[in-house]
């Protein structure tokens, strides 16, 4: 199958590796932003088959799992509104908040529906006009214009019963977060692909150059990650910090301009606060104006609350690339996708649910293999 069994390729795969072993000289530690380019990783076993002096660590790129915990708690307090349909993406739906998840709220009677496209959602709002629907419409610029499409198309067709609980957040803005903070070790990044097919990559240039770090677009399948880390490792040995364009086949400089269009059009850029992170000034999408009538927040106004993360779990880590699930002491024990404690258990691009679903082990026996 075209652009799929070649990127899959043991001979070229085992090829690559083999170049990044020859070109390294010293240690470097890699970041890939996506939580689909972790799980591929995790799946294919790539950070085995790098040479020891590649370190590959985990971004927050996954929207789940930076959905702060008083979204999650806001999502849940108005599907267990009566009179309201709660309609979201699959993934959400056992994310655990305070104390449920929005399966529990269901599971007491509550209309939670589970969709894969906001489109779906306002198909609903018209076949129900008696309902309140919203749509919890999460992600990072990859998914916005479809959203941004579903707020236009409700407000064109008068749906008034419908809204969004907006929690976009954007990619650049957390790179510079990173980057800048004290305990930071990342000397690369591979940069999420599909957020890129929207966005293009020129907002990555002036990252580049004021940090002085390399930046790779890298694509989602085997051979892409490897040739994406031959590529930064290659900067990184020459002394240069660019930015460079792995996922050539889906990629382009400036990106999609009417998906950007679009987004301008409904979203505007606003602070916006990232699970474990902290608030990051201007790295979210809010509704314009113009959209308040369609925006979940002013609908359904609630009181924000700082509400703390479990603090057994080390998410907030994970996220940042500090630590790796299997250094959470929770993890694979009192952690499981079955019994999840915190978001990226849960995601079906969360690091630790990665990590258990392919390596299986708990922290305790990760540092059992450590001592011997």
């Amino acid at each position: 199958m075209k652009y799929i069994d070649e990127y899959r390729d043991e001979h070229l795969v085992q090829a690559l590796a083999a170049q990044i072993a020859r070109k390294i000289t010293r240690s470097w530690s890699l970041m890939e932003i996506c939580g689909g380019q972790t799980h591929t990783i995790m799946r294919y076993g790539l950070d085995e088959l790098l040479p020891e002096g590649i370190r590959l660590v985990h971004g927050p790129g996954c929207p789940v799992c930076v959905t702060p915990l008083e979204t999650v708690d806001q999502a849940i307090a108005i599907a267990s509104l009566p009179g309201v349909t709660f309609v979201s993406y699959g993934d959400m739906l056992r994310v655990p908040g305070t104390s449920l998840d929005l399966l529990r709220v269901k599971a007491d009677g509550g209309d939670v529906r589970m969709v894969y496209s906001p489109m779906e959602a306002l198909k609903l709002a018209r076949a129900r006009p008696d309902r309140k629907v919203v749509f919890f419409g999460i992600g990072f610029e990859t998914t916005a214009p479809a959203n941004a499409m579903a707020v236009w198309q409700a407000r064109r067709e008068n749906l008034d019963h419908f809204s969004m609980l907006a929690s976009h957040v954007l990619v650049p803005p957390a790179i510079r977060l990173l980057l800048g903070g004290p305990h930071n070790q990342v000397q690369g990044f591979i940069a999420p692909g599909h957020v890129c097919t929207i966005m293009g990559y020129r907002q990555y240039e002036a990252i580049s150059r004021d940090f002085h770090v390399p930046i790779v677009v890298g694509g989602f399948e085997p051979v892409d990650l490897l040739e994406a880390v031959f590529m930064l490792v290659a900067q990184l040995e020459e002394g240069r910090a660019e930015v460079e364009n792995q996922y050539v086949r889906s990629v382009s400089y400036e990106g999609n301009l009417p998906a950007q269009r679009l987004v301008e059009s409904v979203f505007e850029v606003s602070d916006r606060k990232w699970r474990g992170m902290g608030v990051i000034p201007q790295s979210g999408l809010r509704l314009r104006e113009e959209f308040a009538a369609y925006d979940a927040e002013r609908v359904f106004p609630a009181s924000h609350l700082t509400v703390a993360e479990p603090p057994e779990c080390i998410s907030a880590d994970v996220l940042q690339g500090l630590k790796r699930p299997t250094e959470c002491p929770v993890f694979g024990g009192r952690c499981t996708p079955e019994n999840p404690m915190g978001a990226l258990m849960v995601s079906a691009e969360g690091a630790c649910a990665a990590y258990y679903r392919y390596r299986r082990h708990s922290a305790q026996s990760a540092k059992q293999k450590g001592a011997a």
